[in-house]
């Protein structure tokens, strides 16, 4: 049976918004330097009228915003943003430590004070990957065909074919393939009911695959 490996979490795509052309060449070498998570840059702005377009258009995972620039202020924009539907993520850059509560009032994930050092970004980032992940636990099972996978901030999508058996623990399913042991959140029923042309309940805690089914036996207490 050919071993599949599992795709790598998808890169953060961020968006930098400064009006200082020297601070976002310094955030882009940050977040180049950044080892977890990795990030990719979807764009730069340095007005609050550019950073809207470019949400709209590159619907970024995280915006990376200065609040004192020339017109609307990163605190005005963040109140745009946190209007959107499924807005990003905001973390606040900026060389001003006074604005922090009216910040976190916008919900903001975090707020960096410059000169910004690459683990304080780091962990700034790690808090917007939690909350990603954390979304995408709310949203619907994967299609038909994979079950999901949460394991330490990385998402995996399992075929069902390639699934074995499955085994209900006290607080978790063990999913077993031919390869490998996996640990799935979730009750053993959902799964019977959305996968049962596959699924074969042997037991109140396992689940087998149908195609490996050869034989069944019944056994009786003497």
């Amino acid at each position: 049976m050919p071993v599949t490996t599992a795709p790598a979490p998808a890169a953060l795509r961020a968006l930098v918004v400064d009006d200082e052309p020297l601070a976002r060449s310094r955030m882009r070498v940050l977040l180049e330097q950044c080892p977890l998570p990795t990030v990719r840059i979807v764009g730069e702005a340095a007005t609050a009228g550019q950073a809207l377009e470019m949400i709209g258009r590159e619907r970024p995972d995280v915006v990376l915003l200065d609040i004192h620039m020339p017109g609307s202020d990163g605190l005005t924009l963040a109140r745009h943003v946190a209007a959107m539907p499924d807005a990003p993520a905001v973390v606040f850059v900026t060389a001003h430590a006074e604005h922090a509560l009216q910040a976190f009032e916008l919900e903001a994930v975090d707020y960096v004070t410059k000169p910004v050092r690459l683990s304080r970004l780091a962990l700034a980032l790690q808090k917007v990957e939690r909350r990603r992940l954390a979304a995408a636990a709310l949203q619907p099972e994967a299609p038909a065909g994979f079950l999901t996978i949460q394991d330490r901030g990385r998402t995996e999508r399992v075929p069902v074919s390639e699934v074995v058996y499955l085994k209900a623990e006290l607080k978790y399913i063990t999913l077993r393939t031919a390869e490998r042991s996996l640990i799935l959140d979730g009750s053993l029923s959902d799964i019977e009911e959305r996968h049962r042309a596959h699924f074969l309940r042997i037991h109140r805690n396992a689940l087998v695959a149908r195609q490996l089914v050869r034989a069944l036996e019944k056994h009786f207490d003497e």
